[in-house]
């Protein structure tokens, strides 16, 4: 038994270690699986600049495998083009091995489901896209539920293509009563009864929101808010501004809730500002219902910083974008400052900026990275909220003049001289009216 023992021990220990040898490739491969990004074929419409699609697609951790735009679009039921180049997109999809089919405009779910039995991986569009980064960017009780509304009413009409041939529930004795419910209908309401009860809880939350902002406005302070398409920088001027330590990341949709931090103003007085969720083309109407409360922060506002990224090369086509939001949102009309971010990117030629300068006459050049430009904006800000700097000599007997102003200005110089109050003031609105005809021309 000995001699039998070592002369087939060597084979046995070959086997434990060949089969050490296979479990370790396999877990190598597994963990390479795992580390293996999302490979993802990018679809785009006719003219589509798919830029942006690539840049959702990687701030969710994807590889573009491919990226393509469609000569054109037919009005066709199952694929909306034509069989053959569907079939033709599906076999490429297969070629370049893509794990999923990414339109940049939006399918119905009866197209995504035909896509998906032809394709055999999953198909979505742009807006599924941006709900996935929203949904993985929220952090407070606020932006997760906001998500949630958003997402709930994005997949209501698509569970209907969820399912195959689905059995019903039991629902009694056969002749006595109906059926039951299918399984789909059983979730379409208890979708429709999650919907109702998100939009109960932000109700709640934006009460509360209501509440601070009610609070804030005892505090006669002026308001400011940093609206901008996303990724331009406005967290950044934010922090740089104010001292804050709002989150910052190069990637889009970084920012999702409203930050409001008081900014000190060089003349004295000071402001508040506040930085808001960025802005894309098309953002979803889902995603602008469900973010209402939190954009109402820009709709407020006395004055918006109307950010724009001037290394970006799309710069003209994402200020008409925010410009259309704002329009949706209630405040296209409130006064702006147009800020050229990012400055300290541009080529030191200054043919860019000065090209961006035409194109937006008036607007600020400043620089959030290196702080530059900011005495320039401090001192617009204050014109702007505060009013132009002015002087006045009021009669002693209107003294009660000067509260009106601290109420909605500033006094940057009092003196009470034999022939009246000597002031120097910002000021707007009611109280100007009271003062104009003390202005010392």
């Amino acid at each position: 038994m000995v001699l039998s023992y070592h002369r087939h021990a060597p084979n046995r220990i070959s086997v434990i270690f060949i089969l050490k040898i296979s479990i370790l490739i396999i877990m190598i491969e597994i963990k390479e699986e795992q580390e293996r990004r999302t490979r993802a074929l990018l679809i785009g419409a006719p003219e589509d600049d798919l830029s942006e699609l690539k840049g959702l697609t990687d701030t969710l951790g994807m590889e573009q495998a491919q990226a393509l735009t469609l000569t054109r679009l037919e009005v066709q039921p199952a694929y909306g083009m034509g069989k053959g180049k569907a079939a033709e997109l599906a076999e490429l999809a297969k070629e370049i091995q893509a794990d999923c089919i990414i339109f940049d405009f939006q399918i119905d779910p009866t197209k995504q489901r035909n896509w998906e039995k032809l394709a055999g991986i999953p198909v979505f569009d742009r807006e599924e896209v941006i709900l996935r980064i929203f949904a993985r960017r929220a952090q407070t009780h606020e932006a997760v539920l906001q998500v949630e509304l958003a997402r709930l009413q994005y997949s209501l009409p698509r569970l209907a293509h969820s399912y195959g041939d689905m059995a019903r529930q039991r629902g009694g004795s056969y002749g006595a009563k109906g059926s039951g419910e299918t399984q789909l209908e059983l979730d379409q309401r208890q979708v429709r009864e999650r919907i109702y009860q998100t939009k109960q809880e932000l109700k709640t939350v934006a009460s509360g929101r209501g509440t601070q902002r009610k609070r804030r406005e005892r505090i006669p302070l002026p308001t400011c808010a940093l609206v901008g398409y996303t990724n331009a920088g406005k967290s950044s001027l934010l922090n740089a501004l104010t001292g804050a330590d709002v989150f910052v990341e190069n990637k889009l949709f970084a920012t999702l809730d409203p930050t409001t931090r008081r900014l000190p103003l060089k003349e004295g007085g000071s402001l508040l500002l506040t930085d808001t969720v960025g802005f894309i083309s098309n953002l979803p109407h889902t995603l602008v219902d469900a973010f209402k409360s939190t954009l109402e922060e820009a709709a407020k506002a006395d004055l918006l910083l109307l950010v724009i990224d001037a290394a970006d090369p799309n710069a003209e086509t994402q200020y008409k974008t925010v410009c259309t939001v704002l329009e949706e949102i209630g405040a296209g009309k409130k006064p702006r400052i147009i800020l050229l971010n990012k400055t300290d990117k541009l080529d030191s030629d200054g043919v860019r900026l000065a090209q961006l300068k035409v194109t937006f006459p008036g607007a600020l050049c400043v620089s959030a990275k290196e702080k530059t430009g900011f005495g320039e904006l401090a001192a617009l800000m204050s014109e702007m909220l505060l009013g132009e700097k002015r002087d006045y000599v009021l009669p002693v007997s209107e003294k009660a003049l000067l509260d009106e102003i601290r109420r909605s200005g500033l006094i940057l110089d009092e003196k009470w001289m034999d022939d009246g109050i000597h002031v120097t003031a910002r000021t707007s609105g009611k109280p100007l009216a009271l003062i104009t005809p003390y202005l010392v021309q």
